[in-house]
């Protein structure tokens, strides 16, 4: 699905599984509504879930309105508002150099990458051999994302990636910013360079989850981009959230390079698996919406559960599964990073038993 030229945005492709060994997605459900203009107003009914979730915001013009039904018919909105409309990548991050990324336009053709987790299903590290396994069926993707530093996560999957492949790496536990730091520098070093790095994120939706004030968030940031840059990195630095917090915050606009959220259409209820693209790219226009035009958005999860239980219209199933990642891919598959390659069997099934089966690889 191509977009057209009545709003520009500009647009960075990144991912997210759960950073933490055991952590759990939690769904939060709010009603929004984004101010589009000091004419339209825009309601979104949708919720916010810890981890999977996220929302955008609509694109500030009395002609977003036909932006957000541009999501679903591009054509027929461009038409009833005779013009055309584009999401188009322009600008980078701002903290760019040889380690910075590229923004890139919204378009069709696959995604933008990946997230893996590199545990087995009793929670245990998966070896070296293992997680070269893994990585082995993942060569599609341009991004890997992981989420932490722990069973030498960055080492074993920089020896396993092809040479064309970036990683966005996480820092989860923002009580160890120094420490991943420290472990971050020695597998770069030790296996590639930082070239090698597509963007490193401390925290994971730790304002969604109650965990961190948005000013707390912003000292993370700081510290951890710091220290990245005492190490020798120069790349984007950023916090992941989910898009209904930086909808609800968007101060959170102000710290992170670029903004990267979590956003999963499983958890709107009144979304079908088919719709899951447009409901994204609604998303993605909603937060750089939310701030100001002045970021680039990457979606970093998003995915469709293949078992559990009914939500509303969202059905669980392999075949819808499929579905889904199809609408991403075509509507705005080049600003997202596809949740997740494989079953996270170590999890715990969630509040609606999806939480182990959103592997995109997974029988």
């Amino acid at each position: 699905m191509r977009l057209s030229n009545l709003v520009t945005l500009s647009l960075l492709g990144v991912s997210s599984a759960a950073p933490a060994h055991h952590h759990e997605h939690i769904e939060k459900r709010d009603a929004v509504t984004t101010t589009v203009s000091t004419q339209v107003t825009v309601t979104m009914g949708t919720g916010a879930q810890t981890g999977l979730l996220q929302e955008d915001a609509v694109v500030g013009t009395t002609a977003a309105a036909a932006a957000v039904a541009a999501a679903a018919d591009t054509t027929a909105a461009a038409a009833a508002q005779g013009t055309t409309t584009t999401l188009a990548g322009s600008s980078s991050a701002s903290s760019g150099s040889s380690g910075s990324a590229p923004s890139s336009a919204v378009s069709a053709g696959g995604a933008k990458g990946i997230t893996y987790s590199p545990y087995a299903a009793d929670g245990t590290c998966k070896s070296a051999s293992d997680v070269a396994s893994d990585l082995a069926q993942l060569t599609d993707y341009g991004i890997i994302r992981l989420y932490g530093v722990d069973c030498s996560q960055v080492e074993n999957v920089m020896k396993a990636k092809s040479s064309s492949q970036k990683l966005f790496l996480g820092i989860y536990y923002v009580d160890q910013i120094a420490d991943g730091v420290s472990t971050i520098k020695a597998a770069v070093e030790a296996n590639g360079s930082w070239d090698d790095i597509y963007t490193v994120s401390v925290g994971n939706e730790l304002v969604n989850g109650g965990e961190a004030t948005t000013s707390q968030v912003g000292a993370y940031i700081d510290s951890a981009r710091s220290a990245l840059t005492a190490a020798g990195y120069t790349g984007p630095v950023v916090s992941v959230d989910t898009f209904i917090a930086v909808i609800n915050n968007p101060d959170l606009c102000n710290y992170s390079d670029y903004m990267a959220v979590n956003a999963h259409a499983y958890f709107d209820e009144n979304t079908t698996a088919e719709n899951a693209g447009p409901w994204v790219l609604e998303q993605i226009q909603r937060v750089w919406t939310a701030c100001g035009g002045a970021k680039d958005v990457l979606i970093t999860e998003s995915g469709w559960p293949s078992q559990g239980n009914t939500y509303g219209v969202a059905v669980p199933s392999k075949a819808n599964q499929q579905a889904a990642i199809s609408s991403i891919e075509e509507t705005c598959g080049s600003a997202t990073i596809l949740f997740t390659a494989f079953n996270d069997y170590w999890k715990a099934d969630g509040a609606y038993g999806v939480e182990k089966y959103f592997g995109i690889l997974s029988n």
